[in-house]
């Protein structure tokens, strides 16, 4: 179990970071500014804080764990205008401030872009919307199961015979918090490498999940294509399919180069398959995929899985075990690299997470400190702006931290 290091430097430190949103979206954005160092403010309701709190599995918020590491958190009531005064005052000493309530309702409490930046002219706002800010949709509610039903990405997910599928995580929201939190950096740049002042950031869940989907839009306009589900088949390559070996495990494949076409199948025992013009080539392969991936099928389910993995790897097929999350966690590559590690846990010992990603070699990222309790830090924060222990007895008799 690795603990954690709450001094280590880290290239982000000094970048202060208001976090107003609740559940994935704004959480997944600012965990990555916190684990490179960025003193992230979970600013949350005083009563039940953010709803991710309430994800639970066991009894235990294990996605607060995961995904409010290396954050604090305060609590104010932003109904109450005092609430308000005292995040303004923090606006002033910060440098990005994240929301995703429905467009227009930080207005309504007046708290509008274009007040926070009077207080604070460099201050980066990231305002993340299930449709963005602007459009006929825009006053929608908008979760990510919903975007991801609209973006084309579950038209295109599962059988030809069966229902679309929807992705059983947030993927949406997983896709726009790594954009924001892109589109932070790169407006922190402008900020502070050409002296230009703080910006809006427009951040929907729709546009990231459609964006990673292919040249769907495009093939649709060239040439009048709509994608159709084919399961575990690509619509660009081929073979490339999930296939059951004879001790009822799963291995993936893709052949995605001619040349990794063509070691396959000599894997498989047909090194002949490519000189038949219906496997020729890719597209070739594609148009008649089934049958091109028939000789593959069959050849793994005549043998146990970690004999077919020695036989690709031998002959370089680009071919992987299909995992559950104990076969990944166990795995000796996922322990060499501690892509997943323990860290302790006052609640139940240990809680495993995901390892800071990306990899930087000289100025890597750090798990600082664990997902802070609900308030943890409203004491210490505000006492930046003067408020002392009394006055802060006060404001939590008043409800208003």
């Amino acid at each position: 179990m690795l603990p954690f290091r709450p001094d280590v430097s880290c290239p982000l430190d000094g970048v202060s970071v208001l976090d107003l949103s609740r559940l994935v979206a704004g959480n997944m954005l600012s965990l990555q500014l916190a684990d490179f160092g960025a003193e992230v403010i979970k600013v949350e309701d005083p009563e039940h804080g953010d709803p991710l709190r309430a994800w639970r599995v066991e009894g235990h918020s294990l996605f607060w764990k995961v995904y409010a590491r290396n954050k604090k958190s305060i609590t104010l009531d932003l109904r109450k205008s005092r609430a308000k005064e005292l995040l303004l005052d923090l606006v002033q000493r910060s440098h990005v401030l994240i929301e995703n309530f429905r467009p227009g309702t930080l207005e309504r409490m007046g708290l509008a872009p274009a007040i926070l930046q009077a207080r604070n002219p460099r201050l980066v706002i990231v305002r993340v919307s299930g449709w963005g800010q602007t459009g006929p949709y825009a006053q929608k509610p908008g979760f990510g199961t919903l975007v991801e039903g609209m973006s084309g990405y579950a038209a295109k997910t599962g059988f030809p015979d069966r229902a679309p599928v929807l992705p059983p995580t947030a993927l949406a929201d997983m896709v726009a918090g790594l954009y924001g939190a892109y589109a932070v950096m790169v407006a922190m740049r402008e900020v502070e490498a050409k002296g230009g002042q703080g910006q809006v950031i427009d951040l929907s869940l729709l546009e990231p999940i459609h964006s990673v989907i292919g040249a769907d839009a495009a093939a649709y306009r060239a040439a009048g294509i709509i994608p159709k589900r084919q399961g575990s088949r690509s619509n660009v390559t081929s073979p490339r399919n999930v296939y059951e070996t004879r001790d009822g495990r799963w291995i993936s494949i893709s052949a995605s180069m001619q040349s990794m076409a063509e070691r396959l199948y000599a894997a498989v025992g047909v090194p002949n398959m490519t000189k038949d013009p219906r496997f020729a080539d890719n597209s070739a392969r594609l148009a008649h995929a089934e049958a091109a991936e028939r000789p593959v099928a069959e050849f793994i389910a005549r043998h146990d899985c970690a004999e077919c993995l020695a036989i690709f790897e031998k002959a370089e097929v680009t071919a992987a075990p299909i995992y559950d999350i104990d076969q990944f966690v166990a795995d000796p590559h996922v322990e060499a690299r501690q892509i997943v590690i323990d860290v302790p846990d006052e609640e139940i010992g240990r809680v495993s997470v995901h390892n800071v990603i990306p990899r930087l070699s000289a100025t890597p990222g750090a798990l600082r400190r664990p997902a802070p309790k609900l308030g943890e830090h409203t004491g210490a924060v505000l006492a930046r702006l003067g408020i002392d222990a009394s006055e802060l007895a006060a404001l939590r008799d008043e409800g208003i931290v």
